[in-house]
């Protein structure tokens, strides 16, 4: 990855010029200062069989790490089938809300968890489909409520890999 910074509003570009901040970032995704050691990033743009992602993403939440696990959903989003877009986009949803809830931002985690929660039920709904590649999506939505609940009626934000869902 080569970076064009020349100044403070420039921006890090990939090879084809496409805006990519090289930036070190903590387990919860938060750009850290450059030169600072931070957590391995995930790679963009992996192409996975849905059941490794799913694997994967539960690893990166049981490690406490959502907004990593929510990259592996949006890959399989952008990679996968049209008629599972929607499914991924929720699980995203529900990941990235975690992320928000667990750094603290009482208003986006809850927002988010319930629309990824309304998102993946609506999928199911929609399909027929309750338990794909193993996974528990009643479950995981009835998760994702409560912890919305847990996030609004505390104040508080949440210890993310304590919080981290059963995927399956």
């Amino acid at each position: 990855m080569s970076s064009t910074r020349s100044g403070e509003d420039a921006r890090d570009r990939d090879e084809e010029g496409r805006a990519r901040s090289a930036r070190p970032r903590d387990g919860l995704g938060r750009p850290l200062p450059y030169g600072t050691a931070g957590v391995e990033r995930q790679p963009e743009g992996v192409v996975r069989r849905p059941q490794d992602s799913v694997t994967e993403a539960q690893a990166l939440l049981d490690a406490g790490k959502p907004f990593h696990a929510h990259e592996v959903f949006e890959d399989a989003w952008k990679s996968g089938p049209e008629e599972e877009r929607a499914l991924w986009r929720g699980l995203a949803q529900l990941a990235v809300g975690l992320t928000h809830a667990a750094r603290g931002n009482l208003t986006g985690g809850p927002r988010l968890l319930g629309r990824g929660a309304a998102a993946v039920e609506e999928w199911a709904g929609d399909t027929g489909r309750w338990r794909p590649y193993g996974m528990d999506l009643a479950g995981l939505a009835g998760w994702a409520r409560r912890l919305a609940a847990e996030v609004e009626e505390s104040g508080t934000a949440v210890d993310a890999g304590a919080a981290a869902p059963r995927l399956r």
